[in-house]
């Protein structure tokens, strides 16, 4: 089942209503495929949240940030639902609180900020600048079953700063580029969520032996709205700001593959090395 094909459903589900999370007709699964160990990979959960929002927002309003936490497991091959409740829709701007739920648990928690543009005077251009080289996909790191996340067999990561995880290293930044491996018929902000998170966490390249590690709250600012060609890369780069007491904090920068600076991302990552 591919990317878009997830994100159509998660379309349908989605409900303002808290009766209707107890109908069957409001309730998805996804595969196995899709997961990372036992839950869902990350940016997927993230990405069906926030096309569950996005059909109850006007299109006008374009996604300024969302913050994820990520609960507890979201299981493969078993219904799921998702809530939305818009906290406050004003003159520019709009919150939403949503969520996933699955067994009557609470698996995953988003919230989001949606905006329009405002007059202003104040004017800062981006002062930050790509590092990355041009993408050669001669070096696309292929799927190898059994020793990498079963999601990674539907992305396109083409690393080229930090080093593969578990391998010692004494670096802990990480860059490269990313696409979906089929292509979609549109890039939209749901394809950028769920990219971002593809990556490993930074300080699993420090690890000196095969360990887990796990994103705790997860934290995307869009720097302006996603003007891209289906099937082009986006850059990734990020760096550790700190790293102690089996937590670390990390941001980075998505790029366009021109070096158009399109989000910044921030998250913690629990250590269990």
């Amino acid at each position: 089942m591919h990317f878009d094909d997830l994100l159509k459903q998660a379309s349908a589900i989605s409900s303002t209503s808290s009766a209707a999370l107890t109908a069957h007709s409001n309730t998805m699964e996804f595969p196995a495929n899709w997961c990372q160990g036992r839950t869902a990979f990350g940016g997927l959960s993230a990405a069906l949240l926030y096309q569950a929002i996005r059909k109850h927002i006007d299109p006008s309003r374009r996604l300024l940030s969302l913050s994820t936490n990520f609960v507890g497991p979201l299981l493969a091959d078993t219904p799921f639902s998702m809530s939305v409740e818009i906290l406050r829709q004003g003159k520019s701007s709009t919150q939403v609180l949503a969520k996933v739920i699955q067994s009557e648990q609470v698996c995953v928690i988003v919230q989001a900020c949606f905006a329009i543009d405002r007059q202003s005077g104040v004017n800062v251009p981006v002062s930050k600048e790509m590092g990355l080289k041009p993408v050669d996909a001669r070096h696309t790191l292929p799927f190898i079953k059994g020793q990498m996340p079963e999601f990674f067999q539907h992305v396109d990561l083409c690393p080229q700063q930090g080093a593969m995880p578990f391998s010692a290293a004494e670096t802990s930044h990480l860059g490269g580029w990313m696409r979906f491996k089929h292509t979609p018929e549109t890039i939209t902000e749901a394809h950028i969520i769920a990219l971002t998170d593809a990556w490993p966490p930074t300080l699993l390249q420090m690890f000196k032996q095969p360990a887990p590690a796990s994103s705790m709250s997860w934290y995307l600012e869009f720097v302006q709205e996603p003007t891209l060609t289906p099937g082009e890369w986006l850059g990734f780069e990020a760096i550790t700001h700190h790293a102690k007491g089996g937590y670390g904090l990390e941001d980075g920068c998505i790029w366009s593959q021109s070096g158009e600076l399109i989000a910044l991302t921030r998250q913690t990552v629990a250590l269990f090395d």
